[in-house]
């Protein structure tokens, strides 16, 4: 047992002591600060502090005025100015930089407004539809006034229609939950699916590295296979929980520190004031079930190959599978509920994240999350034990690989053993 602990540390240590991972590490933790930084970064740039200035050439006299204030209605970041000069004067303006943009503004055949935009570049699509909406309701408003509309029967006719949901199923989610649920399950999905990428390729190469230096002749002549590849496999278990630890722990700090400033957006739709404990048991729970699936997985293929161009080839398939089911917890996200989402997530390979999203979105009985946990334990098992038998065997094979071939080969080498 002691060789196995051996491994296990050395396999960890080394790993954290890499380039690659310290690299890695450190790329990561600068894009979650990045992320939860993203505004004050944003106004760092923005010489005008966010704000856009726009030329309005008035032909009519009439609605400069009214549509300046229907625009401040919709973003007060965007400064009307009325140009006094001529055309061809406001577009060397806007060429000189002294304007993000010049409208020109008219009565159209019926006297109802009409504009012309015009702007270096027409790829910001944020300004131009914001200019159309206060433009657009500066039409209303006269179209109102042709009819003898008053302001209040104005107000009733674009006034929300009331329209509720109720969900009729007992214990089910509000839709505040859901949206909070929907947010958290969006980033763990990420986690795991980046989890599971990553730590089982590691581990793969791991494999393949070792054998391709002719390490592994002299480890299994002093340690069985089985406890090198259960050494690897928690090694590197560790090192991604370490790994994670360092970025929530970044993530958590510097999103809370801007709290304020992210309250509007992706973070703002979706809160994470009150995440149910359950929740996030869940979470950790099917993402360790899902990286010693994939984990175990990958360590048998890794096994199968003795040169390391070969590794990304072995394990393609296994790269597919977490990529299917990351796609169709993505499409789950819109639909929880739907049949094809509950089947999916009792097939062991999309297991972690489906069933995770099912609890997350859903309030689904206790015994389906259950039996997802047992078939991804019974999966797991199934596979080590399997997966044990190809490594024994793998690990002493070297020579071209012939794909999926070698693990009749290797089970043959076992079983001679």
């Amino acid at each position: 047992m002691n060789n196995f602990w051996i491994i296990l540390i050395h396999t960890y240590l080394n790993k954290l002591k890499s380039k690659s991972f310290i690299i890695t590490t450190i790329l990561t933790v600068i894009i979650v600060l990045g992320l939860t930084n993203i505004n004050n970064i944003i106004n760092i740039f923005d010489k005008n502090g966010g704000s856009e200035t726009v030329a309005v050439l008035d032909g009519t006299g009439k609605l400069f005025e009214p549509f300046k204030q229907q625009v401040a209605v919709i973003n007060k970041d965007i400064k009307l100015t009325q140009y006094k000069g001529n055309e061809k004067e406001a577009e060397q303006a806007v060429e000189n930089g002294d304007f993000d943009g010049l409208i020109q503004l008219d009565f159209n055949s019926e006297q109802m407004p009409e504009a012309l935009y015009k702007a270096m570049s027409i790829a910001d699509s944020s300004l131009f539809n914001d200019l159309q909406a206060g433009l657009q309701q500066v039409k209303t408003m006269m179209a109102a006034a042709k009819l003898n509309l008053t302001q209040n029967q104005l107000q009733k006719l674009y006034e929300p229609v009331g329209f509720e949901k109720a969900a009729l199923e007992k214990n089910a989610k509000t839709e505040e939950e859901l949206n909070q649920a929907r947010g958290l399950v969006y980033v763990l999905l990420f986690v795991i699916y980046f989890s599971v990428i990553m730590y089982a390729n590691m581990i793969a190469m791991e494999v393949a590295t070792e054998k391709s230096s002719r390490v592994m002749e002299i480890l299994i002549s002093s340690v069985s296979p089985i406890k090198q590849m259960f050494a690897k496999i928690l090694g590197i278990g560790l090192l991604s929980l370490s790994q994670l630890a360092v970025f929530l722990i970044v993530g958590y700090i510097s999103f809370s520190r801007n709290m304020e400033s992210l309250s509007d957006g992706f973070w703002g739709e979706f809160g994470f004031g009150s995440i149910p404990v359950a929740t996030i048991c869940y979470a950790v729970v099917f993402l360790l079930l899902g990286y010693f699936l994939y984990a175990t997985l990958a360590a048998f293929l890794g096994s199968l190959v003795s040169r390391i161009e070969d590794v990304q080839q072995m394990i393609t398939p296994m790269t597919l599978l977490v990529v299917a089911g990351f796609m169709i917890a993505m499409f789950g996200l819109g639909k929880p509920d739907a049949m094809f989402i509950t089947v999916t997530s009792y097939i062991p390979f999309f297991t972690p994240m489906i069933m995770f999203l099912r609890v997350g979105m859903l309030s689904i009985p206790f015994w389906e999350a259950l039996t997802g946990i047992a078939i991804l334990a019974g999966t797991i098992i199934v596979l080590a034990i399997f997966g044990a038998r190809v490594y024994r065997g793998g690990v002493l094979m070297y020579g071209k690989s012939n794909s999926f071939k070698d693990i009749k080969k290797a089970l043959q080498l076992t079983k001679n053993e």
